[in-house]
């Protein structure tokens, strides 16, 4: 049986919440990670949506790639579906991965779906700031997701000049009391 591996860009990179038997950096083609989904839970409301993470049309993007042992590969795939198909605004695919040790392998990952009500498509980095700075969901401030993916990315040796322009931008902003 071929290996099963799952290719994280956003908080699956350092939040999996799944088994797994190994671990690497690696790069996905055919999408790059970009502030694209408006958020209607997590990080926003339908009436004031924030903005999470996706992966788009075009590039390459770096991130964490885990391989998945046989006897979990069923129960990771319905974790994996109940955590990114809450709104059906991601599409499940098999993306081209170049693992950090230049083995290539075929990863599974959750990619924008681009004719969803809840696609951004290409906004700029001041746009993104000034949504992400004021919008709240289930799971906290969307300021807070952006800073900490970020932070994160950093830790891990992932740079992401964008997505830091959209984190300086937030923090010149002020917002009203």
């Amino acid at each position: 049986m071929e290996d099963f591996w799952v290719f994280g860009y956003g908080s699956l990179m350092w939040r999996p919440d799944f088994p797994f038997e190994e671990r690497q950096l690696a790069r996905a083609f055919g999408y790059h990670r970009a502030l694209c989904i408006r958020s209607w839970v997590h990080r926003g409301t339908q009436d004031k949506p924030g903005l999470v993470l996706g992966l788009d049309r075009g590039g390459s993007c770096r991130g964490v790639a885990f391989r998945v042992a046989p006897a979990h590969r069923e129960a990771v795939l319905d974790y994996l579906r109940e955590r990114e198909l809450v709104t059906n605004v991601y599409m499940e695919r098999i993306v081209p991965t170049l693992l950090a040790d230049r083995r290539r392998v075929q990863a599974v990952t959750f990619v924008a779906d681009r004719s969803h009500e809840q696609y951004a498509r290409k906004i700029d980095a001041e746009e993104a700031a000034i949504i992400a700075a004021s919008a709240v969901g289930q799971s906290g401030p969307n300021d807070v997701y952006v800073r900490n993916t970020v932070q994160h990315l950093r830790e891990i040796g992932i740079r992401d000049g964008w997505l830091e322009q959209v984190v300086r931008r937030m923090e010149e902003i002020k917002l009203p009391a």
